[in-house]
């Protein structure tokens, strides 16, 4: 695979995976030496996809990224430092994390609660991110199912977590309970949404090659036993996309490509 050479002691990277391991008692190098980076110029966002066999360890480094865990090989920096308590990093889970005795407005606003923000301002930027999100009218419904849709639990867990203003957001499989049609729809949501942002990273798990190119500005191909990068592509695919891109050669091409590479994996 070829990665970024490191770069000056003056310069740090987002996001910076150094030979990073992970082993148990009863299993040694479940994950094994991987080492990636993810840069992004200021005011500019970037989208990073993983995509990999089930229990390659996608999610474990998303896990190492949000502080939840620690490898036990390795390290982990963002923004060229350490990962400390105090570190603020976003994260959007397959299943759906509101509080259901809470407003949609009410979890939407729940980090700035936690930051100690008055309810004033908090519900005013709250209610700026809900249509964002295209949740108008929904502000005042408790968050569970079958009052909202998963596309609209999902979309409060965007909303959330875009609200306290991260500079990086991990998402975990966030579409992969969803209905082709509200998966497409979410898709095209986020990929506007990211056009309003500035200086925000994603890191995007998903099973879905379609869906990894459509959204994806670099995707990390990871293989199994161990759990390894073998991969890293550019999509070099306008930075605007609508759905017609899908149609285009280009994008078939890519993910006939990634097919390919996918289905030869532990071979």
């Amino acid at each position: 695979m070829k990665t970024n050479t490191p770069q000056d002691d003056d310069q740090s990277y987002v996001i910076e995976l150094k030979n990073v391991g992970q082993s148990y008692p009863d299993r040694e190098d479940v994950i094994k030496d991987v080492s990636f980076t993810v840069d992004c110029d200021k005011g500019d966002n970037k989208f990073v996809v993983i995509l990999g066999p089930s229990g390659c360890g996608k999610s474990t480094l998303l896990r190492y990224i949000s502080g939840l865990q620690v490898p036990t090989k390795g390290g982990v920096f963002l923004h060229g430092k350490p990962i400390t308590n105090e570190t603020i990093v976003g994260m959007v889970f397959q299943k759906y994390s509101s509080l259901p005795w809470y407003t949609v407005l009410e979890n939407v606003a729940l980090g700035l609660e936690l930051q100690g923000v008055p309810s004033k301002e908090r519900n005013q930027r709250a209610m700026e991110m809900i249509k964002t999100v295209d949740l108008m009218g929904q502000e005042n419904k408790h968050a569970h199912y079958p009052i909202l849709s998963g596309g609209q639990l999902q979309r409060v867990a965007i909303a959330r977590s875009l609200l306290a203003s991260p500079k990086i957001l991990l998402m975990d499989e966030p579409f992969g309970a969803l209905d082709v049609k509200t998966r497409l729809h979410m898709q095209e949501m986020l990929k506007a949404i990211m056009s309003k942002m500035s200086d925000m990273t994603v890191v995007f798990v998903t099973h879905d090659i379609p869906e990894a190119v459509f959204l994806g500005d670099e995707i990390l191909i990871m293989d199994s036993n161990p759990g390894r990068i073998v991969e890293k592509i550019t999509v070099n695919l306008p930075e605007n996309r609508t759905k017609e891109i899908k149609r285009e050669a280009k994008f078939v091409k890519m993910v006939y490509d990634i097919e390919d590479k996918m289905e030869s994996l532990s071979k």
